[in-house]
């Protein structure tokens, strides 16, 4: 990777277990999907981050390419894309996610 905003993101996602890229943070969500996003991380109880892309044009249009995804939120869990709010939210209904994020 050459591009410095890819390498930016790479390094996030491999810096954090559970990452989220979100519209605001986990106190203050500025989208209804991701704060869907937020209830869900927060009911499972687990450590994770959020990086706020409204605060950096660069990272909201680089992690749609980085993923190939065209929507934010997006979830990363031990360095892998697992989706967006549908995804995670349906995961969690079916128990799928509680045992992804103990691993």
């Amino acid at each position: 990777m050459s591009d410095p905003t890819q390498e930016k993101i790479n390094q996030q996602i491999n810096a954090n277990p559970i990452l989220i890229y979100m519209k605001g943070n986990r106190n203050f969500p500025q989208c209804g999907f991701s704060a869907a996003v937020i209830d869900v991380f927060n009911q499972l109880g687990v450590n994770y981050e959020t990086v706020d892309v409204l605060e950096d044009p660069a990272i909201r249009e680089g992690i749609k390419t980085f993923s190939n995804w065209p929507t934010i939120p997006q979830i990363y869990i031990s360095g892998k894309f697992i989706g967006g709010c549908d995804i995670i939210r349906e995961m969690y209904q079916r128990g799928e996610l509680q045992n992804l994020v103990k691993n």
